[in-house]
């Protein structure tokens, strides 16, 4: 096992780490029910967050307001989305979930975990037990 204190070791196991995952997600995102991987994540956020200013959903997705506009209007026109008046500034408006939204954003989600679940069915019991280990230090990675 690599020392956390060796630049050259913590950095390649940065890249094997990066290597082995962005497939892993990438295939996941194919999961996606008619949503592109840039629609699912923001569906995900507003459901995740409640109603959100557009530049709230650009915060919380890290992309540019422009880039969030496309996408919410994307959302829009799919009635995955409504935009209503902020009640406190009519100048402000927010995103909300629709009933359809959440059940695409459920299909979906059934989706990527059945095929998890699939892929998982041949694994030994000590490979499903590493994954079950790794899950907090990925949830700390993700949280900072």
């Amino acid at each position: 096992m690599p020392s956390a204190t060796n630049t050259t070791d913590t950095t390649e196991l940065a890249m094997k780490f990066r290597f082995v995952l962005f497939p892993l997600v990438r295939r996941l995102r194919q999961q996606n029910v008619d949503l592109t991987a840039s629609q699912a994540s923001a569906l995900a956020s507003i459901s995740r967050h409640g109603p959100l200013t557009v530049g709230e959903l650009a915060k919380a997705e890290h992309i540019s307001s422009p880039m969030v506009t496309k996408v919410a209007k994307a959302l829009e026109e799919e009635g995955l989305v409504t935009r209503t008046a902020d009640p406190t500034d009519k100048r402000v408006t927010n995103l909300a979930i629709t009933k359809d939204g959440e059940r695409r954003l459920e299909r979906s989600r059934s989706r990527k975990n059945a095929w998890l679940a699939r892929k998982f069915e041949g694994l030994s019991a000590e490979e499903l037990t590493a994954i079950e280990a790794v899950i907090p230090v990925l949830e700390r990675l993700t949280s900072q």
